[in-house]
């Protein structure tokens, strides 16, 4: 299976995708989560084939979820409390 999909970034939170089906667009998205999600804004168009690399996300899953749901949400990755201590460390000492 292969989908061509339109993948948008969320307004709200920062590194948070929607990867949708070209051909259905955002209509089978609910309401409820566009309201989370914010106004979709468009990034890219690809090519989702089973063994597509893709940063963060399986290609299978997303297209599982794709033909499930309508859409793929990718959600921001979880950050490691110690390594925020530690970025939160390092920018109070530059300045």
């Amino acid at each position: 299976m292969k989908v061509l999909c339109d993948i948008y970034r969320s307004p709200k939170k920062e590194e948070m995708y929607l990867y949708v089906d070209k051909r259905a667009g955002i209509e089978r998205i609910p309401g409820n989560l566009l309201e989370l999600f914010g106004s979709p804004r468009h990034v890219t168009t690809l090519l989702i084939t089973p063994d597509r690399n893709l940063a963060r996300a399986d290609a299978d899953k997303v297209l599982r979820e794709l033909h499930k749901c309508g859409y793929y949400l990718q959600m921001p990755p979880v950050a490691d409390s110690e390594m925020h201590r530690i970025a939160l460390k390092n920018s109070r000492l530059q300045y």
